[in-house]
């Protein structure tokens, strides 16, 4: 049986990116980003999170990093020129980007928020990504997928 596409899987069809989806289950609660590279037999160097900051400004920001590192709020306030950013409450999540948590996509969020991927993606042939639900999970080439973003890189993570 196919499974219903999600926003990010029509972003990408629409703007001719070509992707893999990769599903797992998640029937046993383990949805995080390092148990979900485990359950694909992913790299975790490859599969990527996607956190939303608030800036000091009260704008919106989206980080998308590799999913064992953490995120440096001091590099990622620096990489969108504000003078400090914070993580969103989880119950924002859905309001904010039209997704829920454990299933945030970088593609196809309800609006466009200055986005940027770890400088690590510039060395992977692919990133992986959330597909856009719990379960799913996309796989595609940087060099296609951060310009439909809009995306820079920039440093985000603790050396």
């Amino acid at each position: 049986m196919a499974e219903a596409k999600t926003n990010a899987m029509r972003m990408l069809d629409r703007a001719k990116v070509p992707y893999r989806v990769y599903t797992y289950d998640h029937s046993d609660g383990k949805i995080d980003g390092v148990s979900v590279a485990q359950k694909l037999g992913q790299d975790v160097n490859a599969v990527f999170k996607t956190l939303v900051t608030r800036g000091h400004s009260g704008g919106y920001f989206v980080f998308v990093l590799p999913v064992a590192q953490e995120l440096d709020l001091k590099k990622a306030a620096k990489a969108v020129g504000e003078k400090s950013v914070e993580m969103i409450h989880v119950a924002e999540i859905n309001k904010v980007t039209g997704y829920i948590r454990g299933g945030c996509s970088p593609v196809g969020m309800k609006k466009s928020y200055p986005t940027v991927f770890d400088r690590s993606v510039e060395g992977l042939p692919t990133v992986i990504v959330s597909g856009g639900r719990i379960g799913c999970q996309i796989e595609a080439d940087p060099r296609l997928l951060l310009p439909l973003v809009k995306a820079t890189t920039a440093p985000l993570t603790y050396d």
